[in-house]
């Protein structure tokens, strides 16, 4: 009898110790693979933005956050449109040939996936100042709108298109984005049109 009593705690506190062992090991688990996970902070940084662009009037723009950059979202009039084409002549580089500088699907006159809506990053690309928004016609001939840069005079024009003869060297960078709705726009997602 004594034997079966013996057998019988041998058991019990072998099956006890390996409970109490399994729940150790998970215990000490879960904080090392949490460890693992990204902050709230860097999943911020890097994430996608929903940018609702519905009750934008035109000729409104709005400025988001993306990893960390100014972004520009404008919603161009048609008279904002049809003054693209009279800056050509001034612009550094008119054709957006600097593939770097914008996804492939943004590559035209508008640098945009429908022309009514500019997505620029909000940083000059000269010292990374943020150019001013100075939409109306100038006393200047090639001055049709755009964005101006008050540190150091470099001007942009409506498409982000950099000038001739400015301190900037190349256009406003497009950000990756596309439309997920009609009316909300998706930065941070490189796969354009919706």
């Amino acid at each position: 009898m004594t034997d079966d009593v013996d057998r019988n705690r041998r058991h019990f506190l072998t099956v006890a110790t390996a409970v109490t062992g399994g729940a150790g090991l998970v215990a000490a688990t879960i904080p090392f693979l949490s460890s693992l996970k990204p902050s709230a902070r860097a999943q911020a940084l890097g994430a996608p933005v929903e940018v609702p662009v519905g009750s934008l009037e035109p000729g409104e723009m709005i400025r988001v956050m993306w990893r960390g950059k100014l972004v520009y979202v404008l919603r161009r009039t048609e008279e904002m449109l049809s003054r693209l084409g009279s800056v050509t002549g001034y612009l550094d580089d008119p054709d957006s040939a600097n593939v770097e500088q914008q996804p492939e699907y943004a590559v035209n006159e508008y640098r945009s996936v429908k022309p009514e809506f500019l997505v620029v990053e909000g940083s000059c690309t000269h010292l990374g100042c943020a150019p001013l928004a100075e939409f109306q016609v100038g006393p200047a001939d090639d001055w049709q709108g755009g964005f101006f840069c008050p540190c150091h005079g470099s001007r942009f024009d409506l498409s982000g298109r950099v000038y001739k003869g400015v301190p900037a060297p190349t256009n406003l960078r497009v950000p990756p984005y596309r439309f997920i709705r009609e009316d909300i726009i998706m930065i941070g997602v490189d796969s354009g049109a919706a």
